[in-house]
């Protein structure tokens, strides 16, 4: 399979595109204004502990309060070596109003919600992530092979043992790697924590400790493996950053960062600038003829399957299965390039046969199998649904590059222009009951205006012998099409 990452930089925004055999897969956005928190460590102040909630609300310099729970507040180890499980601690045995504690976001502040925090601090490397407060040592499930799996622990283990202790994480990049760079990470790794350690002892609150990499050093610190290709980057400045960074932690690999020096835009010539814009799209045609419709809400995220204009050859059901079986591939894209996550809800078309909700449901699990993001697939339920959840932390590619429609208030849809005439005919006698005036001029978008003169020009008419003063029509070519105004003259 050949993959590549296509970087464009500009002043204040930083994108990429993970491509996979010429397609499209994942895309990562950073501007300078807002980048992403993820990873990075505060010395935070506890402003309210909430014990019905069993969280507290902790103050970490952002515009709004983080939120941390209970369940990532890290407990000093038992007393006298005690082996048996502890009782989930209060929040109110943890914290106290006013404590200044080291933490780390784990989630970017999401819509409405602040950041989400934890005092499990995790430090990743090219190869391990390391946890302070943790404790043994995990493999990445993506490394199959058993005896490697249990070489890269052995070597771990024997390290932690006479060091700096702590828990590890083995990453997926570190297959097949050697005691050396491994070793190196760890040292890295392990005077990277003293040096936040003594940072954040004096720190004041509010404070930014420890700050994860920009976004260019972070796709190859988490994605530059062997399968990789080249990473392709059109700024000669950040170009000669990446080639750094990969000569210092991974130089067997330095020579895939190539510069582009093509004339036309980069987002262009491999067509992301249109898959961009299609992400942002409700629906998502598929080649039989079928179609996907993506609404995302608050709660969750809801995919619906629809036949459209594929009618099949032999019969519904036929039709059914072979329509479901190309979602399935073309949801799990989907999901990683508008960056989807939380619950998410599939309303496949209905089949009959057991075994074509099987294999629709193998199919879609297949399609995720190379999302990093972790995704867990429930099995079909009463309904018919496929239940899912995907690991979400970061803004959904719709909210970080869209806002809130101003004409419909996000509702998704505005009134008819037959609507708003009634609305204006309504207001038109609440003010005439109430106000002496000689004349009265509305103020509404073109459509609305021609409805008036229009379909609704003997209604207007009437009204106007009903109130005994006349009525000017004025079309304002900068009002949405739900705004007008009634103006008394």
């Amino acid at each position: 399979m050949s993959t590549e990452i296509i970087v464009n930089v500009t002043p204040r925004e930083t994108r990429a595109a993970l491509v996979e055999n010429g397609v499209v897969q994942e895309l990562f956005l950073e501007r300078a204004s807002c980048r992403g928190l993820t990873g990075n460590l505060y010395r935070g102040r506890v402003s309210r502990v909430l014990p019905g909630m069993q969280a507290a609300f902790v103050d970490i310099g952002l515009a709004r309060t983080a939120f941390l729970h209970a369940s990532d507040i890290a407990r000093p180890p038992a007393s006298g070596g005690e082996s048996e499980p502890r009782a989930p601690a209060q929040i109110q045995e943890l914290l106290r109003e006013g404590d200044e504690i080291l933490v780390q976001v784990v989630k970017d502040p999401l819509g409405t919600k602040g950041a989400r925090l934890s005092t499990y601090v995790s430090l990743p490397s090219r190869f391990l992530v390391f946890m302070p407060l943790g404790s043994g040592v995990g493999v990445s499930a993506r490394i199959v092979d058993e005896a490697e799996r249990e070489r890269l622990r052995a070597m771990v283990q024997d390290f932690a043992a006479a060091g700096p202790g702590g828990g590890w994480i083995v990453r997926t990049v570190a297959e097949g790697a050697s005691f050396e760079a491994l070793h190196a990470d760890m040292l890295f790794l392990a005077r990277a924590w003293e040096l936040v350690r003594e940072r954040g002892r004096a720190a004041p609150p509010g404070e930014l400790v420890h700050e994860d990499l920009q976004l260019p050093l972070r796709l190859l610190r988490d994605l530059l493996a062997p399968q990789v290709e080249r990473v392709l980057v059109d700024a000669p400045v950040m170009q000669a950053r990446m080639l750094e960074f990969t000569l210092t932690f991974m130089p067997g690999l330095a020579g895939r960062i190539v510069p582009y020096e093509g004339r036309r835009p980069i987002f262009d010539l491999y067509g992301i600038e249109d898959e961009i814009e299609r992400a942002l799209e409700r629906n998502v045609p598929l080649k039989s003829g079928g179609h996907l419709v993506f609404d995302q809400t608050e709660a969750l995220t809801t995919i619906d399957v629809n036949t459209g204009g594929f009618v099949g050859h032999r019969n519904l059901e036929d039709t059914a299965y072979r329509t479901n079986l190309e979602a399935a591939v073309a949801i799990a894209r989907q999901l990683r390039l508008r960056n989807l996550g939380g619950i998410i809800i599939v309303d496949f078309i209905d089949m009959q046969e057991p075994e074509h909700r099987r294999q629709v449901l193998a199919a879609l699990e297949g399609a995720m199998a190379g999302d990093h993001s972790r995704p867990q697939v429930s099995a079909v339920s009463p309904l018919g649904l496929v239940e899912m959840t995907r690991k979400r932390t970061r803004e959904s590619l719709e909210h970080q590059l869209c806002r809130a429609c101003p004409s419909c208030g996000s509702r998704g849809f505005v009134k008819t222009p037959e609507t708003i005439a009634y609305q204006i005919f309504r207001e038109i006698l609440r003010q005439a009951r109430q106000f002496d005036f000689q004349e009265l001029v509305i103020l509404a978008h073109r459509d609305v205006i021609e409805l008036l003169l229009d379909e609704e020009s003997a209604a207007l008419a009437e009204l106007e012998i009903a109130i005994g003063r006349p009525i000017r029509l004025q079309v304002e070519a900068q009002y949405a099409e739900e705004k007008f105004d009634v103006v008394l003259v």
